[in-house]
């Protein structure tokens, strides 16, 4: 396996769910030392999903390239071996509510002190102090709060909608990946490592402003937002099955018109810019809709590709895998595990071609590393049978 443009940064995972996981995960894909660090009781994810040989289908996915170290941190024996890893670290990330951390004795001035340029990573909700700030979090609270519930409205009844995936969670690990590694990258100029405070409510306000909130954007010169949202043009019902279908420009407009045989749309003042258009999106809509439904969903396809019309088939999560542009991009890949057996994972998105990001390993059973990682330190065989044996480090093998 050759080396990750991460290779020789140690990670130290205290995260939990969603947000911190993926975000150490694709360092681990990109080569980082990831050592995740759980409870005896392991963490929540865990229990969430497919169950095989002990191994969950939703942590697996969210911890793969990463090793498990399982240890009482409540005991002086855990948290003085946490410590000694701390020494060794390149990077800590925890996502716990605000003050946790600091009763774990694990706070950004112990940890300093140990390891002074160490970079530290906060994720939270909501920020460290402010109303919410104490309060527990999940992903459908911040879509209600940063706007993508409102984005998300009916547009007949103007009720609100959650999209039904967690958006922001999986935002928040990508926008820690990435300050995670601008980080990495400043410390390495300057020599100066730094704390960086991430909340996936910030994440996901600033994620959103482009195109959902830009209208916001001069000062007492504010207009509706929704009125510029993007997105008009979704989801359409062919005769045989749905797919999307967007005309914005001119020519997009014309050559969806010519797809559809509907020519003489193109002299109706109504339609005739994007900003009449615009105007009478709900007329455009109710047309293009009653068109499409006309067609076949491969015919109207081809004739809309010709066109230069962006369009697609809306595809089941079954359906992708067979789909020629996911297979030539090869995006999923089947990994052999020796207790799992085939194991289907999405490859890392960037493709490096100095220095690969990969699926370096499948996700570890709960303290499987337990024994190395605590050799690693200096601890002896002994020690660690004595620390297993009075309930420190655990270790949970395959179902």
């Amino acid at each position: 396996m050759m080396p990750g443009p991460l290779e020789g940064i140690r990670v130290l995972d205290l995260t939990t769910m969603v947000s911190g996981p993926v975000a150490t995960m694709m360092l681990g894909d990109q080569g980082a030392d990831v050592i995740k660090i759980e409870p005896p009781a392991g963490e929540l994810m865990r229990n969430v999903g497919i169950d095989n040989r002990g191994m969950t289908s939703s942590f697996l996915c969210c911890n793969r390239s990463k090793r498990s170290l399982c240890v009482d941190l409540k005991t002086p024996e855990g948290l003085e071996a946490v410590r000694k890893l701390v020494a060794t670290a390149d990077v800590l990330v925890q996502n716990f509510r605000p003050g946790a951390i600091d009763r774990m004795g694990l706070g950004e001035g112990t940890v300093r002190a140990i390891k002074p340029d160490i970079i530290y990573v906060s994720i939270s909700g909501f920020g460290e102090t402010g109303p919410y700030a104490d309060q527990r979090v999940y992903d459908p609270v911040i879509q209600a709060l940063c706007g993508l519930a409102d984005i998300q409205a009916d547009r007949d009844t103007g009720r609100p909608r959650m999209v039904r995936t967690i958006v922001p969670d999986k935002t928040t690990s990508v926008t820690a990946a990435q300050a995670i590694t601008a980080a990495l990258f400043a410390r390495e100029r300057t020599g100066q490592a730094q704390h960086i405070r991430l909340a996936m409510l910030d994440t996901m306000v600033a994620y959103l402003w482009p195109e959902a909130s830009s209208a916001l954007s001069f000062v007492e010169r504010e207009a509706d937002p929704a009125r510029g949202q993007m997105g008009l043009d979704l989801v359409y019902e062919t005769k045989d099955r749905y797919i999307t279908a967007g005309a914005v420009t001119d020519r997009e407009w014309q050559g969806m018109c010519r797809a559809l045989n509907r020519e003489d749309l193109l002299e109706d003042e109504r339609f005739k810019t994007a900003s009449a258009r615009f105007q009478h999106v709900a007329e455009r809509r109710e047309i293009t809709s009653a068109e499409i439904l006309k067609w076949p969903a491969d015919d109207l396809l081809k004739r809309l590709k010709a066109e230069d019309v962006p369009c697609a088939p809306i595809l089941g999560r079954r359906e992708l895998l067979d789909d020629e542009q996911v297979r030539m991009n090869e995006i999923i890949e089947v990994h052999d595990d020796p207790t799992l057996g085939p194991v289907r994972q999405p490859r890392p998105a960037a493709r490096f071609d100095a220095t690969p990001a990969e699926v370096r390993s499948m996700a570890p059973f709960l303290g499987a590393d337990n024994a190395d990682l605590m050799a690693e330190l200096g601890y002896t065989e002994d020690e660690i049978a004595g620390l297993t044996d009075r309930g420190v480090l655990h270790r949970r093998p395959p179902a």
